[in-house]
Formats: C-alpha cells, structure tokens, sequence
C-alpha cells in the first residue's frame, strides 16, 4: 500500500483530528494557570466528558452543539478546529510523505509546525496576541527545516531561503517599531519569519500579498455591514491571515507564480 493511498490518508486525516482536539485544549488553557492534564469537562456545569463526548468532531454533531446534561451551547470552535486539524494533516502528508528516513524528518516537521499555526491563529483570533512560546518554537522548526530532511539528513541551506525570513520578517518589524505597535504587532513579524523560512522567497512574498488582500476584503466587508449603524472599533489581528495565505500557497501550487508574473498579472 502506497503512503499517499486514499486509507492512509483517511487515517492521517483522523490522526489530525484527535491532534485538533489536544490543540483545543492547549488553546482554551493557554495562560489560564490550567495544566493540559487532567478530564475535559463542561464550562458551564462542570461535568466530566465521558470518551463518547470527546470524540473529535463527531460528538458535537450527534450532541447538537449542546452538552447533553445542562444544554449549554458548545463553541463551534472545537469541531473546526478539529475538523481543519485532519484536512491539513492530510495534505502535509499528501504533499510531504514520508518515503524515507529522511523525508519523515520533513513530514514531521512540517505536522509539528502546522498544529503550531492553528493553535496560533485561533488564539490570535479570540485575545488578539500571538503568545512567544508558540511563535519562538514555531520558528525554530522553521529554521531547522532549512538545515534537514530531504535527500540526506543534514544540507547546506539554500541561502536565498536562509535569508528570506529577516528579509520578509524586517518590514513587519519596521511597521511595529514606527508605529510603536499601532498598526502591526510584533508577534506578527515574529511568525513571518518563521513562515518565509517555510515558503521560501517567493513563495513568502505571495503568501504575504495574499494575506494583505484578504486582510483587505475582509476589513471592507466589515466596514460595508456596518454602514449606518454605530459598531465599536474593530480590531482584526492579521496573523490568522498570514496563517491561511501560508497554507494556501504551501498546498495550492497553481497560487505560487514567479513574483514577476504575479507582478504583471495585477499590473503592480
């Protein structure tokens, strides 16, 4: 049987998705004081989940959305989290399998790193702060994945690839350090370094694009719905977008032009 056959995937998609139900809990715990041991329960009453109850995205179908002893809703954030969680642990392994020693090094890697940015985004969703000890690991892989994996386990970089992470990074950095974190956070620089050591120059440069017109279409739509009603000041953290252009370009090879015909495609 093949690595990428349809069976493993669908076994690496649930692999994934029991991953997103751990990153769940990383997310909700995070700088709560909670540790990530001990049995999931309620919010609202407390009650302890029974291992039908915790099964990833499937137990909120059947449960409705709601706990079954107090019926109180339950976030839709656990099965798309759970849900995502599968759909790129599928793709990692479609795009990256491990047909070697040394290409595993590169499909852990790159699992390891995506469960990083989901956690990443989400929390950067709901507290509006990307938290150092997930953006530092997550450049660490970043950086090791320049150094390993493919054809043997250790390689001299490719030094375009090396530099495109400061490179990329210093604008975002430059952003937070003028507007004294105004307009752009530091935790937003901290993960384009990591993202550009992942995509490359190029690729990196597209994802970034990509993420400031999406960031863009966004803001608009929001601007559009709250036309003639009064709506507090929306603050919209841009580290999910860069998250979701990064996947995008990682598994969509159709969206990685050469920047010259990106260029010249919109006439920049």
């Amino acid at each position: 049987m093949s690595l990428i056959d349809l069976p493993v995937l669908l076994a690496v998609f649930v692999l994934g998705t029991i991953i997103g139900s751990f990153l769940n809990v990383v997310i909700l715990r995070h700088n709560t004081g909670l540790g990530l041991g001990g049995r999931s329960h309620c919010f609202a009453c407390g009650h302890q989940l029974s291992a039908w109850e915790l099964i990833p995205f499937f137990s909120f179908v059947f449960q409705r959305g709601a706990c079954k002893h107090c019926r109180s809703r339950i976030s839709a954030q656990y099965p798309l989290v759970e849900l995502v969680s599968g759909i790129v642990f599928a793709l990692v392994w479609f795009e990256f399998p491990p047909t070697s020693p040394t290409h595993a090094v590169t499909t852990l890697i790159y699992l390891i790193a995506s469960s990083l940015l989901i956690v990443m985004a989400v929390y950067d969703t709901r507290q509006k702060i990307i938290p150092d000890s997930f953006v530092y690991s997550f450049d660490l892989l970043a950086l090791i994945s320049v150094f390993v994996g493919g054809a043997t386990w250790w390689h001299a970089p490719y030094y375009p690839t090396l530099l495109a992470g400061p490179v990329l990074a210093l604008p975002f950095a430059l952003l937070w350090l003028v507007s004294k974190g105004n307009w752009m956070g530091l935790g937003d620089a901290k993960l384009v370094l990591g993202l550009a050591w992942l995509l490359g120059m190029n690729a990196g440069l597209n994802a970034l694009i990509l993420a400031f017109w999406l960031g863009a279409i966004i803001g608009l739509a929001w601007m559009f719905m709250s036309f003639g009603r009064f709506k507090a000041r929306l603050e919209i953290p841009f580290g999910p977008f860069l998250i979701a252009t990064f996947f995008l370009v990682l598994f969509s090879h159709w969206l990685v032009f050469d920047i010259h015909t990106l260029l010249e495609l919109f006439r920049l």
